[in-house]
């Protein structure tokens, strides 16, 4: 990890950071003694209100990096709004909360909500008026509530953009911007990314002083544990009984299947219904009540496969994904990056199979691999129908 520039590899106990009895109390009860290297390099900065720009890999603990101390500065006496966290999807944002929530839970007083579109307004509203000290938005339902003058920013002090460049690649730079301006009490500014991109070093240059740079590379302690492979198929029709064989030899609990489109994300799931496996599909059309209970099955280990659009690749943190499939080969080297990041994760084993039926998908898979400079084995049936590795 390079903080500022230098490099450092000290572990940090979270009780060499002074944290309250509280947000103690909520790590030693999730079971996290450690702090990752993101969490070793931001906490001290924010708990000194300082700002920081962080790139770490997905899966290294970037929410308790920016959470624990935003936590510790709430004044649960206080019931104005203080601690801002602008993620790019309605998932990540309801991932988010949760997490807070657990480290909020012995601190008596302090108060959290989500805000998301796809969910009524009222409803929220209603949730507002209980006067949360945070708040998880996505910055479209947080433009909506400050049209209405159902929230106010003016005493926010610490804000968070997290997966900073997906957000602000979404579109959401005016909004961003807009609301960045209108909290004039703002203290420090956190930007948290697995990659930092041109429109991110803009936002920093303009909104945040001297920020600490911190950057935890993807090596070694700190690089997820994922075995990569890449299937070579002669045409789309064996990647189904491909992907059949591949769950029931490796006896996996637990699946998300990637599709590029909602159209074939809902296709799979149903074929994979029809052969008997627990399935649910998730994308941008599904109504979000739907989509919240099918994550919450997912998560309780009801449903053995997730199909998904790459809407869910970055909104979801589930710790005991066994296998990642890539059922259509990425449209973007980013999208492959961070649907396998959904295993592998907690310091935990993970396996990822990408299916390429056809040129066009090997040539898209290779530079993939090519430009992400990851390494991935190849795989191929044999004369005996058994899958063997393969040069390239």
């Amino acid at each position: 990890m390079e903080i500022n520039g230098e490099q450092t590899d000290r572990v940090i106990d979270y009780k060499e950071l002074n944290l309250s009895p509280a947000v103690m109390r909520a790590l030693e009860k999730k079971g996290y003694q450690t702090a990752t290297p993101v969490q070793s390099g931001a906490i001290p900065f924010f708990m000194d209100w300082k700002d920081v720009i962080a790139k770490a890999p997905t899966g290294t603990g970037k929410t308790y990096a920016f959470g624990i101390p935003m936590v510790e500065h709430i004044d649960p006496q206080s019931d104005k709004i203080q601690g801002l966290v602008l993620a790019p999807t309605r998932e990540l944002a309801m991932q988010i909360q949760e997490e807070l929530r657990d480290l909020c839970e012995f601190k008596e007083g302090v108060r959290t909500i989500c805000l998301y579109g796809g969910a009524p307004i009222e409803h929220q509203i209603t949730a507002l008026k209980k006067r949360p000290q945070i708040v998880v938005a996505t910055p479209g339902r947080l433009m909506d509530h400050m049209k209405r003058r159902t929230v106010r920013l003016d005493k926010v002090e610490t804000v968070v953009l997290d997966e900073a460049d997906r957000m602000l690649d979404m579109g959401f730079v005016r909004d961003v911007t807009r609301i960045l301006d209108l909290m004039p009490q703002r203290k420090n500014l956190g930007m948290f990314s697995a990659t930092i991109s041109r429109e991110v070093l803009d936002i920093s240059w303009v909104y945040q002083r001297d920020p600490a740079e911190i950057t935890v590379l993807p090596v070694e302690e700190n690089k997820p544990d994922i075995q990569q492979y890449c299937i070579n198929l002669k045409d789309r029709d064996e990647k189904l009984p491909t992907m059949l064989a591949l769950l029931q030899n490796g006896a996996y609990e637990r699946a998300i299947a990637f599709c590029n489109t909602k159209n074939m994300t809902d296709r799979l799931a149903g074929l994979l219904q029809m052969r008997g496996i627990t399935c649910q599909a998730i994308h941008g059309d599904i109504p979000q009540r739907i989509r919240e209970k099918t994550l919450a099955t997912f998560k309780s280990g009801a449903l053995n496969v997730l199909v998904a659009t790459d809407v869910a690749a970055r909104g979801l943190d589930i710790d005991d994904v066994d296998v990642v499939f890539n059922y259509d080969v990425p449209d973007e080297q980013e999208n492959y990056i961070h649907r396998i990041g959904r295993t592998g994760r907690a310091k935990k084993h993970g396996i990822a199979y990408t299916l390429s039926a056809g040129i066009a998908e090997r040539i898209q898979m290779e530079e993939i691999i090519r430009n992400a400079k990851t390494e991935v084995q190849w795989l191929a049936y044999d004369s005996d129908d058994c899958l063997v590795l393969v040069e390239k």
